[in-house]
């Protein structure tokens, strides 16, 4: 591990150029040094791993976004658990994790891979383990959550302190059921990205409109 942390500070964070442009919107990695790769970006933070340490992966915070420390916080809560990953060393404004292999329910629809019932009711069980936590699920949807080997996967919980009520993972649900098992699945579409970011956009767009009339 002293071996990892010292090649994130002198080789990672020093050639590491990241902006948060919107916070409702994925970050902006710009420069990134080699051999280091970029995993994934979230609307916070960005994920790199680094070929050498194959079971960890790095998540830094774009500079003026907060949450951190509150993500150390829900990390200690959940302890061990398959579908959740484990932080194994928090630094000033990045966390080493415990990598999850797996693609993401966005990526699956984009792709056109099945995704069975098992992953939806592995991560539904997730859910209410972490509400057992003491925690409260917010912000669950296609891009925090994976499926590998035919099993649910967490990946984000950066929002799990956050009390106030969210809906985004019942809505998730009820699109598979009533949309993607009944009629995207058998066809095995792939859903172009320009047309996942659409919706995704446009559902972030209502529960923000449902939001202010309330």
């Amino acid at each position: 591990m002293n071996q990892l942390i010292e090649s994130i500070r002198q080789e990672l964070l020093p050639h590491l150029q990241i902006e948060s442009l919107d916070p409702h919107d994925p970050v902006v990695v710009r420069q990134l040094s080699h051999p280091w790769q970029l995993l994934g970006v979230g609307n916070y933070a960005a994920v790199f791993c680094h070929p050498d340490y194959p079971d960890q992966v790095i998540k830094i915070y774009a500079p003026g976004r907060p949450g951190l420390a509150e993500e150390v916080e829900v990390y200690r809560r959940l302890g061990s658990h398959p579908a959740f990953s484990e932080c194994l060393y928090a630094g000033e404004n990045f966390l080493v994790l415990k990598r999850l292999y797996g693609k993401t329910l966005y990526d699956c629809m984009y792709l056109g891979s099945p995704i069975p019932r098992q992953v939806i009711q592995d991560i539904d069980q997730a859910l209410a383990y972490a509400r057992n936590c003491g925690l409260h699920p917010h912000d669950v949807h296609g891009r925090n959550v994976m499926m590998h080997e035919g099993r649910g996967l967490v990946v984000d919980v950066s929002d799990f302190l956050h009390q106030d009520a969210c809906s985004a993972w019942d809505d998730l649900k009820k699109a598979y059921y009533w949309l993607y098992r009944p009629f995207l699945c058998p066809l095995r579409l792939r859903i172009p990205y320009f047309v996942l970011n659409f919706v995704r956009r446009g559902y972030r767009f209502l529960r923000r409109l449902t939001a202010f009339r309330t």
